[in-house]
């Protein structure tokens, strides 16, 4: 696993199914990421059984470092070896865990471990602009805005913008302080066209 001051980002464990199940049904918390769909257990079982299976995705769970229950996840898909890129998103499940500073230190992390290890070159992502939680957590951790779609999701009964962002790999790599990243080897260890198509109908693609 990967730790910052306060989180861990790690593989997923068994215990974490339920809750995962709940965060892809909350009508609330889709709102800021994608257009809500209901995900059937079946839908769900079959996410959860490809895990580990497909070599261009990395699902870490996040929890804090004092306790080993799950309160979000960061995803990174869509990873390319010839154009060293890749997706990235993140979502915090309850709202009293959000707002706290627990998403960016997972951003971080992840972030890192696609320079470091992944040895990825440019990591892009889609965010609803009304989402200003987000944003903000992606540009702290080095995104910039590269693009805006207008109106392109129609999400609890409004059309909503969608920003581009993207982090290119830098110069000269940071480690966190007091030293190097920590791994732990375990074994679990688009075009702007399709964004709006996919919302909603993946309960692995969301929007952060």
């Amino acid at each position: 696993m990967l730790l910052a001051n306060r989180v861990s980002i790690g593989p997923l464990l068994p215990e974490d199914f339920s809750l995962l199940f709940c965060w892809a049904n909350d009508v609330a918390a889709a709102r800021l990421d994608c257009a809500y769909r209901p995900i059937d257990m079946m839908t769900h079982q079959q996410w959860w059984n490809g895990l580990g299976k497909d070599p261009t995705k990395v699902v870490f769970a996040i929890r804090k470092t004092t306790d080993l229950a799950i309160i979000g996840y960061v995803q990174i898909a869509g990873i390319n070896v010839v154009h060293r890129s890749a997706e990235i998103g993140i979502r915090i499940g309850a709202e009293k865990d959000r707002g706290l500073g627990y998403g960016k230190e997972a951003l971080a992390l992840a972030v890192e471990f696609c320079w470091s290890h992944l040895n990825l070159n440019r990591l892009q992502l889609v965010v609803f602009k009304h989402n200003e939680r987000a944003v903000s957590a992606y540009r702290s951790t080095g995104f910039k805005k590269e693009g805006l779609l207008r109106k392109a999701a129609f999400i609890d009964g409004a059309w909503v913008d969608i920003v581009l962002m993207a982090a290119l790999r830098p110069a000269k790599i940071k480690r966190r302080s007091p030293g190097p990243l920590r791994v732990m080897q375990t074994p679990e260890t688009s075009a702007a066209s399709q964004i709006v198509t996919d919302l909603g109908r993946d309960p692995e693609r969301r929007i952060a």
